[in-house]
């Protein structure tokens, strides 16, 4: 009697990871393909979120195109409106700061900057499955975010920091009460840590998951926090100050095994960092205005436009037609709380940007999804992503 002997093969299958899942954070889709629940490819499709930015702002004034700058990384809204600032003041003829205003700049950057960690690591812990620290960041936001409405009037979309200036002073109070919130704060993000650092489960699914060598990150173009947790001392406010950041003194971590876990320590030394810089700040800030005199790139005091007409033309003029910069090139690049955040801008001598390119460190991040997934678990994508720390504003613009 004759035997036979069957083989299989064993097949792979594709699937879709998001958009509607909760932990893409945002509108990604990833096409996993398969093999059991092992990962061999993937495949991230961006773009459900472009909205044009780039292209708008070529038909704005500078003023104009402010606002949009808070609505792409919608986490870390003033960070950005400050890289898009600080690159107009570059094509602005004799563009001079007053040294109250770099301060103010320096302080609301920095509260962005706790602002994006605790909603990047709460919602990685709630992806993951812990709950408790999300609902602990909410109140702590909360408070940050009254911040944001008592110098803005509003809660997210600021439009605070503007070219040559902030919109208006700090109100009375403001200072002591951040001074008082940042006291305070360390204790919260002591019981974040006590809560998730040595825990048996959060450090299961974070330790050599996503790992990346420092080579490897150079060559992917990593910024931020994830080029620091391969161990490469990089952060734009030591390389390259800006603001005040030369005024102030702050370590900064650097991580040594580049796993999501250091990625996830990182933040939280990021987050004890920013509150050094905010108390060293506010206990330096110096008084006096926060607009240049006699310059005509920012709106006149709203006294003046009752006694004098030349101000109240000024002040139509200024946001009807803008100020016109220089014929040239430039690109500044801030320390963002993903990383670095840079802004391309081309200008003809006009009111308006011939071309602006966004430098997004999210979209620079995602490339590597396949390479830090290949291999991992199906469960394991959650954690790379919740560890990238990407929102699609910035990356689909």
């Amino acid at each position: 009697m004759k035997s036979y002997t069957t083989t299989k093969s064993l097949k792979t299958f594709n699937l879709n990871f998001g958009p509607q899942h909760p932990a893409a954070h945002g509108v990604l889709r990833l096409i996993l393909e398969l093999s059991g629940e092992r990962i061999l490819f993937s495949d991230p499709h961006i773009g459900l979120l472009h909205r044009g930015t780039e292209k708008l702002i070529e038909n704005k004034t500078f003023l104009q195109s402010l606002p949009y700058f808070c609505r792409l990384d919608y986490v870390s809204m003033m960070i950005q409106e400050h890289a898009f600032s600080l690159a107009v003041e570059r094509l602005l003829p004799k563009a001079k700061l007053t040294l109250r205003t770099s301060f103010i700049r320096t302080i609301f950057s920095e509260i962005t900057r706790i602002l994006n960690h605790l909603m990047s690591l709460t919602t990685h812990a709630l992806d993951v499955g812990a709950l408790t620290p999300f609902l602990w960041a909410c109140e702590e936001r909360e408070k940050l975010m009254e911040f944001y409405e008592r110098v803005s009037g509003a809660r997210m979309h600021a439009g605070y920091i503007r070219p040559c200036m902030v919109a208006r002073d700090l109100p009375k109070g403001l200072l002591s009460d951040i001074y008082l919130f940042s006291q305070a704060f360390s204790s919260r993000v002591d019981e974040i840590e006590e809560l998730l650092t040595t825990n048996r489960i959060w450090i299961q699914r974070l330790l050599n998951i996503g790992l990346i060598s420092k080579q490897q990150a150079i060559n992917f173009g990593y910024t931020g926090v994830l080029i620091r947790a391969c161990g490469v001392k990089w952060d734009l406010r030591k390389s390259t100050p800006y603001e005040v950041y030369d005024k102030v003194f702050f370590n900064v971590p650097v991580g040594s095994h580049g796993d999501s876990y250091d990625r996830y320590l990182l933040r939280i030394h990021e987050m004890r960092c920013s509150l050094q810089i905010i108390l060293k700040l506010i206990e330096q800030i110096p008084s006096g205005s926060i607009k240049p005199k006699n310059f005509k790139q920012v709106n006149p005091p709203r006294v003046a436009l009752k006694t004098s007409m030349e101000e109240l033309i000024n002040h139509f003029k200024f946001f009807s037609e803008g100020f016109i910069a220089t014929q040239g090139i430039t690109y500044v690049g801030i320390e963002a709380p993903k990383g670095e955040f840079g802004v391309y801008l081309s200008c003809l001598g006009s009111n308006v940007p011939y071309r602006c390119k966004i430098r997004s460190p999210g979209f620079v991040h995602l490339q590597s999804i396949d390479f830090l997934a290949k291999n991992h678990l199906i469960a394991d994508v959650v954690t790379i992503i919740g560890s990238l720390d990407i929102v699609f504003g910035e990356i689909d613009r």
